[in-house]
């Protein structure tokens, strides 16, 4: 398959630019644009794997004494919540990530985008659309003066926690089996943060969060309802995973769901385990589409952020997965929808 016959992706959740920030390289635009070994997205391999856009996310990590393994190595149904992150800590790693974001753009490595009509446009340029997108606003005081700031400077998508509790609310902890049902709903910071970010076109992210706070935006929210990068709970029955009726609520509301590449997020044992096939994210794909149909389906791989199936290997590898797709009896229309037309349609009713 030559460049030319790549299906576009515009992909919903990336962790590159924390890849980036935690590589210490003073040169990160070089270490981006020339490539590198190790990691999952680069400028070469995103060009090789058809790779468009996305969001690329922030998320500030836990502070060193605390560090642990982002998703624990084996399966637990008692794994506790990480513990809470002083704003302080991510308020610093947040500037900074975002400071990497726009040294790319300065350096045409990407083009940093506020509308759906920008990603279309950097797409027809050939550049990588980016979409500003912050994973835990632990760096966001409770009175969201800093909201103001980083919509200022192109804040268009955001998850109002990681898996980890903070002002706003509470995520899942990383438990299998479990259900999503894990702790209370949003504080009133966190109710007051969804109401500013459907006035500001903010699009809200639910992945991570537990199953009061979803009840909580899905009551509050006025925009379709969009988790970027989760899979279907009753193929694996993970927290951090999406029930019926979550689905249910998903589709109600015009939202959709991107597909998880974490292996964890797709097995029915839970494990991450890098020899995880295609038929099982095929199948997750296949699920979603009942769901929510064929307009509520996009990827959300979670490149750079997770243990991903050893086939797709990296960014690179994502023809593999669309070859999977039409393998199924997918149509060229529907492989699109979900490689990237879906994404850029709820862009412009979430950001315009």
């Amino acid at each position: 398959m030559t460049e030319t016959d790549l299906v576009p992706v515009f992909d919903g959740h990336n962790d590159t630019l924390l890849r980036l920030y935690q590589s210490k390289e003073a040169d990160v635009e070089k270490l981006f644009i020339e490539g590198t070994q190790g990691g999952h997205i680069d400028l070469p391999r995103a060009k090789k794997g058809g790779f468009a856009g996305g969001m690329f996310a922030i998320f500030p990590p836990p502070v060193e004494k605390t560090k642990r393994a982002a998703v624990p190595p084996a399966p637990s149904d008692n794994e506790p919540l990480p513990p809470e992150l002083p704003r302080s800590e991510a308020l610093t790693s947040t500037i900074a990530m975002a400071s990497i974001l726009f040294r790319l753009e300065r350096a045409g490595a990407l083009t940093v985008c506020r509308s759906a009509g920008d990603v279309r446009d950097a797409m027809a340029k050939g550049s990588i659309a980016a979409v500003f997108h912050i994973e835990g606003v632990e760096a966001i005081d409770p009175e969201l003066t800093m909201l103001d700031v980083l919509h200022a400077a192109g804040l268009r998508s955001l998850g109002i926690v990681w898996s980890r509790p903070n002002a706003f609310g509470n995520g899942v902890p990383f438990r299998f089996p479990s259900s999503p049902d894990t702790g209370p709903g949003l504080t009133d910071a966190g109710k007051a943060l969804v109401k500013a970010c459907n006035q500001l076109k903010i699009m809200i992210d639910l992945s991570h969060l537990n199953e009061k706070g979803f009840r909580d935006v899905a009551e509050i929210s006025d925009a379709p309802l969009v988790a970027t990068h989760s899979n279907v709970h009753a193929i694996c029955g993970h927290s951090r995973n999406l029930t019926d009726w979550q689905l249910g609520a998903i589709r109600e509301s015009g939202g959709m769901v991107g597909l998880n590449f974490a292996t964890g997020f797709l097995r029915e044992d839970g494990r991450m385990n890098a020899d995880t096939s295609l038929e099982i994210m095929v199948r997750h794909v296949d699920s979603l589409l009942q769901a929510l149909g064929e307009d509520g389906v996009g990827l959300g791989s979670d490149f750079d952020g997770a243990m991903i199936p050893a086939v797709i290997g990296d960014v690179a590898g994502l023809p593999k997965l669309i070859d999977a797709l039409a393998a199924r009896g997918f149509g060229r229309a529907l492989i699109e929808k979900i490689a990237y037309r879906n994404w850029i349609g709820m862009l412009e009713k979430t950001i315009g």
